[in-house]
C-alpha cells in the first residue's frame, strides 16, 4: 500500500504538554488553528467506561492516547452538558453542568486535563441557538404565563386567526411540520406559541434580549476558565432572526436551507455576537478559538463568520456535500480558498460528521445527498474514502476527522426501527431521520460486540454493532499496513513532518488526464484519480503514501491518491 512506514517516530508521538489557562508555553507558535487536524468525538459512542451502554467522559478520558498515536492537533467533543437528550444533547438544560449520563464536571476537568498533557487541545460544543425545553429559563416563562420578563428571552408569540389557534407566521421546523407549538396557559386556556427551529423541545432563545447575551458570556468564560481551548457554535447561521418574523411564502422551505437567503438563517446580526465573543477569547492565553457550524448559500457568505474579528474557523458543507468527481471537487477546492483568501481565514475540509452518511457509505453510491438509506457499493466506497481523505490532509488549511473513520467505518444502513433515536426520524415530513446509522459506537477490540467499547464482554451498546465490525476494530487494525487505521497514521504523520501540507492558501494545478487531480506544494506532489481505471502518471520523485494497495510504477490506481516528496 505504502512505501512510508506506518510508525510515527518517537518525535511525532512524545508531543510537550500544552499550556493552561494559566502557564501559556514559551515560544509556542501562533495559529495553531490554521492548519489543525480536530478529530470530533460524539461522546455517546466513543467510549463507555461504566458499562451502561453509553459512552461518557471517563471513556474518552482513557482513550486519548488513541487520538495522540493518531496523530491528531485536537478533540472536538459533542454537547456532553446536562440534558433529557431530546435531540442527543443538543438540547440544553443546564449549560455549566455534565449530564450524569456522561459524567461529573470533575470528569470534564481531569479530561481536560490529561488531553493538555498528552499535547491534545480540547474543544467543546456550544448551543446558543436554543434550549431544552427543560431549561429553568423556559420552564419559569411557562408557569408565570403571558406578560412574564422571561418570554422576551424566547420567541414568544400570540397567535394568527380568529382565537390565535394558528401559528405567528408559516416557517417549518428544520425536523419537520410547523416551527410553533402552542402553550398552554397557567390557568389550561390555550396560550401563546414559541418559536422551535428544530424539535419543539428546543425553544430558540431571542437574541434582541440582553439577559441572552450576557448569560453565552458567561457560559464561556466558565468553560474558558475550566481550560477548554475553543467552541464549536452550533447553528451559528440560527441566532439572528429577520424583524418582524415575516412570512416565507410558498416555498418548499426544508430544500432551500443552505441555498437561499432565509429569514431566520444568516442574518447579519449574527455577527455582532461573534465579534463579542471573540473579545472575550483573546482576553484568555493559549490561543482560544471559534469554529462556525454555518450553513450559508455560499462561501463568500461563510467566509463572512470568519473574517478577522469573528471566528477562526467555520465548517465547509460545500466541500463535503461535493461528490466524488474530479471537476466538481476542483471547483470547490478553488472556490473555498477563494473566498477565504480575502479574510485571511484558513479553509476547512470534512468529509463526515454526526449529521450525514459517512463518507466511505456516501461514496458507495451514486450521488445524491448526505443522508442515504443504502449501503452501497462497500469495497468501492472504502476505495474513495481512503483517497478523499489523502486529498483532503494534502489540502491548505484544517481538517476534521470523525469518530471512527479512520478505521473505514461504515455508516450501519439497517438498524431496526426501533432502536432509532434521531428524533428526525419520527417526523415523516422532515428530514430523513437516518443519523443513527453513523452515530453506532466505534469498535475498539476483541470478536463479539460491543468490541472494547465497554468494559465487559458482551454488555450492551446503545445502538446495536455490526457482527462484521469485529475485523475493524482498532486491535484488529493496528500493524496492519494495509488497514485503513495505518494509511491514517501514516498520512497525519507525514503531515506533521511536512509544513508545507496545512500551511498556505493556494495549490498549484498541474496538467492530468480526465478524471484525475494532481497539485504542487513546495516540494510536494498530490495526485487523486477519480475514475475507476487506472491511469499512466508518472512523477518524478519519492513516493511517500498511497491510498491504493496495488501501486505499481508510473500507474495511478483506480479511485486512490498518491503522495510524492519532490
Amino acid at each position: 500500500m505504502t512505501q512510508a512506514s506506518s510508525t510515527r517516530s518517537a518525535a511525532d508521538t512524545s508531543r510537550p504538554a500544552l499550556a493552561t489557562a494559566d502557564t501559556p508555553a514559551a515560544g509556542e507558535p501562533r495559529g495553531w488553528w490554521r492548519d489543525a487536524v480536530i478529530y470530533q468525538v460524539y461522546p455517546r459512542s466513543f467510549a463507555d467506561a461504566n458499562g451502561d451502554g453509553m459512552g461518557d467522559l471517563p471513556g474518552i478520558r482513557s482513550r486519548l492516547p488513541h487520538l495522540r498515536d493518531l496523530g491528531v492537533d485536537a478533540v472536538w467533543l459533542s454537547p456532553f452538558y446536562a440534558s433529557p437528550q431530546a435531540d442527543a444533547g443538543y438540547d440544553v438544560a443546564d449549560y455549566r453542568a455534565v449530564d450524569p449520563m456522561f459524567g461529573t464536571l470533575l470528569d470534564a476537568d481531569a479530561l481536560i486535563r490529561d488531553a493538555h498533557a498528552l499535547g491534545l487541545r480540547i474543544i467543546v460544543d456550544l448551543v446558543p441557538n436554543h434550549s431544552s425545553n427543560q431549561h429553568e429559563w423556559f420552564q419559569r416563562a411557562l408557569r408565570e404565563g403571558p406578560g412574564s420578563p422571561l418570554r422576551d428571552r424566547y420567541h414568544f408569540r400570540a397567535g394568527r386567526g380568529t382565537a390565535g389557534e394558528l401559528p405567528p407566521n408559516d416557517w417549518e421546523s428544520i425536523f419537520g411540520g410547523p416551527a410553533w407549538t402552542r402553550t398552554e396557559n397557567p390557568d389550561g386556556t390555550p396560550g401563546e406559541w414559541y418559536l422551535h427551529l428544530f424539535a419543539p423541545e428546543q425553544p430558540d432563545f431571542n437574541w434582541e434580549s440582553p439577559a441572552v447575551a450576557d448569560e453565552f458570556r458567561s457560559i464561556l468564560r466558565f468553560w474558558l476558565d475550566m481550560g477548554v481551548d475553543g467552541f464549536r457554535v452550533d447553528v451559528a447561521h440560527g441566532l439572528v432572526k429577520a424583524p418582524g418574523l415575516p412570512d416565507l411564502g410558498a416555498h418548499d422551505q426544508l430544500k432551500l436551507l443552505g441555498n437561499d437567503v432565509m429569514p431566520f438563517f444568516d442574518q447579519d446580526g449574527v455577527h455582532q455576537i461573534y465579534r463579542a465573543w471573540r473579545k472575550i477569547l483573546d482576553e484568555y492565553p493559549g490561543e482560544r478559538i471559534l469554529v462556525a457550524e454555518a450553513w450559508t448559500p455560499t462561501v463568500e457568505r461563510t467566509a463572512n463568520y470568519v473574517r478577522p474579528d469573528e471566528m477562526h474557523q467555520a465548517f465547509n458543507f460545500q466541500y463535503l456535500s461535493t461528490y466524488w468527481d474530479a471537476t466538481a471537487l476542483r471547483q470547490v477546492i478553488d472556490a473555498s480558498l477563494d473566498a477565504m483568501r480575502p479574510v485571511g481565514a484558513p479553509t476547512t475540509w470534512v468529509l463526515s460528521n454526526h449529521d450525514v452518511t459517512r463518507h466511505a457509505t456516501r461514496f458507495g453510491n451514486p450521488p445524491g445527498g448526505t443522508q442515504l438509506r443504502t449501503a452501497g457499493d462497500r469495497e468501492l466506497g472504502l476505495r474513495r474514502a481512503r483517497a478523499a481523505t489523502l486529498l483532503m490532509l494534502a489540502l491548505p488549511g484544517s481538517a476534521y476527522l470523525y469518530q471512527g473513520e479512520e478505521l473505514g467505518l461504515p455508516d450501519v444502513t439497517d438498524l431496526p426501527d426501533e432502536v432509532r433515536q434521531d428524533p428526525s426520524y419520527f417526523r415523516a415530513s422532515g428530514q430523513d431521520g437516518f443519523r443513527d446509522g453513523c452515530r453506532v459506537p466505534i469498535p475498539w477490540s476483541g470478536s463479539a460486540a460491543p468490541y472494547g467499547f465497554g468494559p465487559t464482554a458482551g454488555g450492551p451498546s446503545w445502538l446495536p454493532q455490526p457482527a462484521e465490525w469485529a475485523s475493524l476494530s482498532v486491535e484488529a487494525q493496528t500493524g496492519d499496513p494495509a488497514s485503513t487505521l495505518e494509511l491514517y497514521r501514516s498520512a497525519l504523520a507525514i503531515r506533521r513532518r511536512q509544513p508545507e501540507l496545512g500551511a498556505g492558501d493556494r495549490v498549484e494545478w498541474l496538467d492530468t488526464p480526465p478524471g484525475v487531480l494532481m497539485f504542487r506544494r513546495g516540494d510536494f506532489v498530490c495526485a487523486v484519480n477519480t475514475t475507476g481505471q487506472p491511469v499512466e502518471l508518472t512523477v518524478a520523485g519519492t513516493l511517500l503514501l498511497s491510498s491504493a494497495e496495488d501501486r505499481q510504477p508510473g500507474v495511478l490506481p483506480a479511485d486512490s491518491t498518491s503522495w510524492w516528496a519532490v
